[in-house]
């Protein structure tokens, strides 16, 4: 059974050696790096960037990122809106198609939370029959509280699909029709352009990302300019992730980044070419493993996939001087197997503590309750922040 979150507190102040394993802990000073060069490079480009909170499932960070200058939060669920809105981040956008009733019900009711607030609810689409319902949840709601007359309205983005090849309809006259019916309920308004490429952000090289990334941008203008010959206004294009925001930010055509992954990075991302004109983002969340077994050739940790993603391929050993000694390999639910990398032959001693860089960060955090903040070094630093993953399970 995993301890409460008020029982990780016990930690505060401890070195890192403390931390039992396996355990998700944030590097906190890596974090912060990362989340100072994301700022400098919005304000550097004059464009507005609302990070997805699905990667960090967290209020603590949400309210963070706000701070540093971010307009508000993305999630994916109609349930991680709900913990944010909760936790008092008034500014979210749920990028997804919601079409169930009971969904809708629970999101328009949202929208009259955060407006009590101050705060702004916004919606993807990318269908006519998702348009009609989501007005008429939103219609119920407002007449379920005798609020029939009051101008409580929720963002409304058509998405397009740029190349994802998952939701979204098609660039060009398809987007327009949607625009204009959204235009006919009073209780939506329509704020522009979804756009997100999520297949372009793990091309592994950077002139793949660029051409990928130019057909996104050549998609959301045409649409943009087809829209705006009816007279309709698109105040914002969105989209954008952690390998990609290069060029959105530089196309003129997007005024909002998505991007997410750059506040922990993972392997993954990790294998990509970097864009030296891309900021750099460091490796901040790490699982905490500890080897318990060690055999002639292979030694075992006590990480398996229970505690790792294991969807974007195995975790990578941190090598701290910088030269890969270590191969990680599917040991199971609770365990890893651990052998020397080509031209190594050294393997870790019993009770040895290691540090692995998760394969894709979000699906990770999703599997604990709690980050372990660290300060001052993953090898002598202390524990500082004890960060509740407060959206943990919210699926629906």
């Amino acid at each position: 059974m995993s301890a409460p979150a008020a029982q990780w507190d016990t930690l505060l102040g401890k070195p890192v050696s403390d931390v039992d394993t396996p355990a998700l802990v944030i590097d906190l000073d890596a974090m912060k790096r990362n989340l100072s060069r994301m700022a400098e490079f919005a304000k550097k480009h004059r464009i507005l960037w609302r990070p997805h909170a699905k990667l960090h499932k967290s209020v603590a960070l949400a309210k963070m990122q706000i701070k540093a200058g971010a307009v508000g939060v993305c999630v994916q669920k109609t349930s991680e809106a709900e913990v944010m809105v909760a936790g008092g981040v008034h500014n979210v956008y749920i990028t997804n198609q919601v079409i169930a009733p009971g969904k809708l019900a629970r999101v328009a009711a949202l929208t009259q939370q955060v407006a009590a607030h101050g705060g702004q609810l916004a919606i993807a689409v990318d269908s006519t029959d998702g348009v009609i319902r989501l007005a008429q949840a939103m219609n119920e709601a407002r007449a379920g509280d005798g609020q029939a007359g009051v101008a409580t309205v929720i963002d409304v983005f058509v998405e397009i699909d740029v190349g994802q090849g998952r939701c979204g309809v098609e660039p060009g006259p398809a987007a327009v029709l949607l625009a204009l019916e959204i235009r006919k309920h009073p209780a939506l308004r329509f704020a522009g352009l979804q756009a997100y490429h999520g297949k372009a952000q793990h091309l592994r090289h950077a002139q793949d990302r660029r051409e990928a990334t130019a057909q996104a941008v050549a998609a959301a203008l045409s649409t943009r300019q087809l829209i705006e010959a009816q007279g309709i206004a698109v105040d914002l294009v969105t989209g954008a992730g952690t390998g990609s925001l290069l060029q959105e930010a530089a196309s003129g055509v997007y005024g909002e980044l998505q991007a997410g992954s750059f506040l922990f990075m993972d392997a993954d991302y990790a294998q990509n070419e970097r864009d030296p004109a891309q900021p750099h983002f460091e490796h901040a969340l790490f699982v905490k493993t500890q080897v318990i077994s060690s055999k002639g050739s292979h030694a075992v940790c006590d990480a398996g996939h229970k505690s790792h993603a294991i969807d974007s391929g195995m975790p990578l050993v941190h090598a701290f001087a910088g030269e890969r000694m270590l191969d990680y390999f599917n040991g199971g639910d609770e365990h890893g197997i651990l052998r020397p990398a080509a031209g190594c032959t050294r393997l870790p001693a019993l009770g040895q503590m290691l540090w692995l860089i998760p394969g894709h960060c979000d699906p990770t955090v999703n599997l604990h309750d709690v980050m372990i903040g660290v300060s001052g070094g993953l090898r002598s630093g202390l524990v500082r922040r004890i960060i509740q993953v407060d959206a943990r399970g919210a699926m629906t």
